[in-house]
């Protein structure tokens, strides 16, 4: 099934788990997305294609998670599949937005953890396990 960038952002909800969280402890239903940026722009990447684009979040209330991932696809348009998982707040670094400071960085950069190769593989059976339902 091909999937547009709506359609995709609409079912992460549905297939983001604690399982394939990065921070499982703060994980929460009313919120599935926390913890998976990573992840998720690997599995948007598969679909959309383009590249990936990585921001420090030093200096905004998410220190503590490091990095935010998000997705530039082929059309140049950028899309953050995972941006929720902030609750709205618009992320800043000395007064610019995040992206703004956004680096891009390839697919093995993200897939040389081992951990996130994991969470990615689970996740990417999540969709698979959602998508075969959904044509059923």
């Amino acid at each position: 099934m091909r999937l547009t960038p709506q359609q995709f952002r609409e079912l992460l909800p549905r297939i983001c788990t604690r399982e394939t969280s990065f921070d499982p402890d703060n994980w929460t239903p009313t919120s599935p997305l926390w913890g998976h940026c990573a992840v998720v722009s690997l599995l948007a990447n598969d679909h959309f294609g383009g590249g990936f684009i990585r921001a420090p979040l030093d200096g905004t209330p998410f220190a503590n998670v490091g990095s935010h991932y998000w997705n530039i696809l082929p059309d140049g348009t950028e899309h953050d599949f995972t941006r929720e998982q902030f609750g709205g707040v618009e992320l800043q670094l000395a007064g610019k937005p995040t992206k703004s400071d956004g680096k891009p960085i390839d697919r093995e950069y993200l897939l040389k953890n081992p951990e996130t190769k994991r969470r990615y593989r689970l996740l990417r059976e999540n969709l698979k396990s959602y998508l075969q339902k959904q044509t059923s």
